[in-house]
């Protein structure tokens, strides 16, 4: 399924409920591919990076199985979702 991130914005909590059954989430900092695996205990870091200035999910977003990609890297897109 593919929705478009401009028409259909998924914000604050309704993100987290989107991720936190998630085996993993990998999320495009900069330069940087962070991984988390989502529980109480970090959902406030997992939110601070998955959200963007405006409180929405930030895109890319993409669901492999249970996994999460979130935000564009390269590097993560080449080694990690098409390996």
């Amino acid at each position: 399924m593919e929705v478009d991130a401009k028409k259909a914005t998924i914000k604050g909590e309704e993100a987290w409920d989107l991720v936190k059954e998630a085996d993993k989430i990998h999320i495009a900092s900069g330069k940087k591919i962070l991984l988390f695996t989502p529980d109480t205990e970090n959902k406030q870091a997992i939110m601070t990076k998955m959200l963007g200035r405006t409180g929405n999910l930030r895109a890319p977003a993409i669901r492999k199985g249970n996994t999460f990609f979130i935000g564009f890297n390269e590097q993560m897109y080449n080694t990690v979702l098409f390996s």
